[in-house]
């Protein structure tokens, strides 16, 4: 029984280690994730400059046009030879200067938004170039950690398989069997009377049959092999897990 109780101990420690080094992977891969979601942000915050910053580009060409036919314009309003003609040139005169003043506010806004997203683009870069350098420092220590569960496992390993060639075959067998159809945990103490792995109370002429420790017992409700656990020979085993 100690030889199970210890070989148990051992495979927690072996499922245990398992489940923390193939978490790893999945850790990198989550921050790798969240960096490059926060770069994919960033390229859409350069893209919206870049878009305004071109639309901007195209209005002040705008205005340049208009301002263009508006001096022609102007220069016109001293050619004109009758009244009608002179308010033709200014109506036209001032619909251009309308069409500027209108190009000239979206000029304007287009500073605007442009000076809001440098400075969001500009603090989103410096945070992506932080978190770059948190990220190497994370993979880096997940990398290790990996490598030391690695050496851990492989002791483990040789570990059980140091106990599996002092426990009897069909002893063993019967040991793997209920490790797999019970969640990892095929061996279970009873204290004071109850199972500590299912809680149930075991009948007391089988408790006392246990706590003689004559035969190997199984519980009457989860059936795993169960051994008394306020055992001197078993306390050690049973408080290291």
């Amino acid at each position: 029984m100690r030889l199970l109780i210890a070989l148990q101990d051992c495979d927690i420690q072996i499922e245990n280690i398992r489940t923390k080094k193939e978490e790893g992977p999945g850790r990198v891969q989550r921050l790798e994730d969240s960096l490059m979601a926060m770069e994919k942000k960033v390229e859409e915050d350069l893209s919206e400059l870049d878009a305004f910053r071109c639309d901007k580009r195209d209005v002040e060409q705008k205005i340049e046009d208009i301002q263009s036919r508006l001096d022609k314009s102007n220069g016109n309003l001293s050619n004109v030879k009758s009244n009608k003609e002179y308010q033709a040139v200014l109506k036209e005169v001032e619909d251009f200067e309308n069409q500027r003043a209108s190009l000239e506010d979206r000029v304007i806004e287009s500073m605007e938004q442009i000076e809001a997203l440098e400075a969001r683009c500009a603090k989103s870069r410096a945070k992506v170039e932080e978190v770059k350098r948190q990220f190497k420092r994370d993979r880096n220590k997940i990398i290790k950690e990996t490598k030391a569960l690695a050496k851990d496992l492989a002791g483990l390993q040789k570990e059980r398989e140091s106990f599996c060639l002092t426990i009897d075959p069909g002893l063993l067998k019967k040991y793997d069997l209920l490790r797999e159809i019970k969640g990892g945990i095929a061996v279970s103490p009873v204290i004071k009377g109850v199972c500590q792995t299912c809680h149930m109370s075991i009948p007391p002429q089988k408790f006392n049959e246990l706590i003689r420790g004559d035969e190997l017992m199984i519980c009457p409700d989860c059936v795993r092999i169960i051994y008394w656990g306020e055992d001197e020979r078993y306390l050690k085993n049973s408080n290291d897990r």
